[in-house]
């Protein structure tokens, strides 16, 4: 690690997409905030109704499903990974490898916020292993470790 400690911009939407390949309904963070390369981020999720996966999730109980928070935080690690590595524009992708410790506290229902906050815990060439926390409202919804892997797409 390069002990960077500045603050990044906080990337929107469209820099979210620019950075990772995940689009709807499969791109789960709405923004990301407070990016400190080679330590920490944190992602925005507006949760809102119109989630595909509220159809069923569960029908007059609206419940985000728990590994798509999980993924949620992997996808503003793989923000911060992408940003850390000076990878913007390489095309390379951040692959989960491993979920570990993961642990749901709390539903996120529509009309949430959910704050994704990520961290490294460790990082090698090209495998890092991070640590992340959902919350709403200042609420724990959900944390999880997690490792991914940064590769070329598959040919």
């Amino acid at each position: 690690m390069t002990g960077r400690s500045e603050t990044l911009a906080a990337a929107d939407v469209r820099a979210v997409m620019g950075l990772i390949p995940h689009r709807f309904p499969m791109l789960l963070v709405d923004r990301v905030e407070a990016i400190v390369p080679d330590r920490s981020a944190r992602g925005i999720k507006a949760v809102s109704m119109g989630e595909p996966f509220f159809a069923g999730h569960f029908p007059g109980r609206p419940i985000m499903p728990g590994v798509l928070i999980v993924e949620a935080l992997a996808q503003t690690a793989g923000v911060l990974a992408i940003l850390s590595m000076d990878l913007k524009d390489s095309g390379k992708l951040v692959y989960f490898m491993a979920i570990e410790e993961a642990k749901f506290r709390a539903p996120v229902e529509p009309g949430c916020l959910l704050a994704l906050d990520v961290e490294f815990v460790q990082r090698r060439a090209t495998v890092c292993k991070f640590a992340g926390r959902a919350t709403v409202d200042g609420r724990l919804a959900a944390e999880a470790r997690f490792t991914a892997m940064v590769a070329d797409p598959p040919a």
